[in-house]
């Protein structure tokens, strides 16, 4: 049965949008939603959460919240291969201030994690799994520490639990070449923050795909985001708090629920070496390291990631180590 992406404005302050994916269980009798156009499909099947006018009853832990990077970005960037997942609902919502989402006078994660809660709850949803990419990644430890009993499983991607030394990319000469050449869109009096924000995404491509056979597709999701500015100008007014909890590793090893790190072996923002230290630090955690990819690790090595959050998800691979195939020892 075909699955189609719909929206949903979730009210408050700020209003936040939600594309969702419904499974064929759930009955959505159009209030407040509605679907949206141009074709993203897939094939799946799944059962809806309790709430709403989608209620059906049972289902509140077949709900994945996704949660996307930048900050001033959107979510479109991260819906394949995601929206392949089996037998769950996907909520994808845009962080306040970036894509569809309305605007306030000052930006805090804290603000974002009270946001992510709205949207459980305007989708009736008691516990999910949750999955954060990059700064997203950071953004849903901050959820997970601060609501435990909303967070089934936690799913760090192209991410870090860890802080980042300074030195840890000291020698890889390859990524230091690659940074050499990135044209630097802030130095153009020319443009806005939101054209920057763009206008670095693109420059920072070859920094963030790895495999060559990846960037066309990569170039594709560019296109369609819709970048914002909001977090940056307070990012470059020196105002704005990091979402990394300082001791987050012992934090969410505290909470006792199954950790996924997925990484890219040439990931050049946040550094692989990170990984092995975080399992030693989260007895629950367990991690899929992708040879062929880099922070992007979705975009480089689709079916490998896919096939690691849909086992993780699945419960079927929650030991030490992930075996699948294209994953290396971390």
């Amino acid at each position: 049965m075909e699955i189609v992406w719909r929206e949903r404005m979730v009210p408050g302050e700020p209003e936040i949008f939600v594309a969702w994916q419904e499974g064929p269980g759930d009955r959505a009798d159009g209030a407040g939603d509605r679907a949206e156009g141009g074709g993203d499909r897939a094939d799946g099947a799944g059962d809806c959460a309790n709430g709403g006018s989608d209620r059906v009853e049972g289902a509140g832990d077949r709900t994945l919240l996704a949660i996307h990077g930048g900050p001033d970005w959107d979510h479109s960037y991260l819906r394949d291969p995601l929206h392949r997942l089996e037998d769950r609902r996907l909520l994808m919502p845009d962080l306040r201030g970036c894509g569809r989402s309305g605007r306030v006078p000052e930006y805090h994660p804290d603000g974002v994690v009270d946001d992510l809660v709205r949207v459980l709850d305007a989708f009736g949803v008691e516990r999910a799994d949750v999955l954060g990419h990059s700064y997203g990644g950071m953004l849903a430890q901050r959820f997970a520490i601060s609501h435990p009993s909303r967070v089934r499983s936690l799913i760090v991607s192209g991410s870090s639990v860890l802080p980042v030394p300074p030195d840890a990319f000291d020698g890889w000469v390859e990524r230091d070449e690659i940074l050499a050449r990135q044209e630097d869109p802030w130095q153009r009096e020319d443009l806005t923050p939101e054209e920057c924000v763009r206008a670095e995404a693109f420059a920072a491509a070859l920094a963030n795909i790895w495999r060559a056979e990846a960037m066309a597709e990569y170039l594709r999701r560019l296109d369609e985001v819709r970048f914002g500015g909001d977090w940056v100008r307070q990012l470059q007014s020196g105002t704005l708090v990091s979402p990394r909890i300082p001791d987050a590793a012992q934090r969410i090893a505290e909470l006792g629920i199954p950790v996924l790190l997925v990484h890219g072996r040439y990931d050049m923002t946040f550094p692989v070496q990170l990984v092995e230290p975080t399992l030693e630090a989260v007895p629950e955690a367990c991690a899929v390291v992708l040879e062929d990819a880099g922070h992007m690790v979705h975009v480089d090595e689709p079916d490998g990631y896919l096939r690691a959050v849909g086992e993780f998800l699945q419960g079927a691979a929650l030991q030490d180590r992930l075996e699948l195939g294209g994953a290396g020892a971390v």
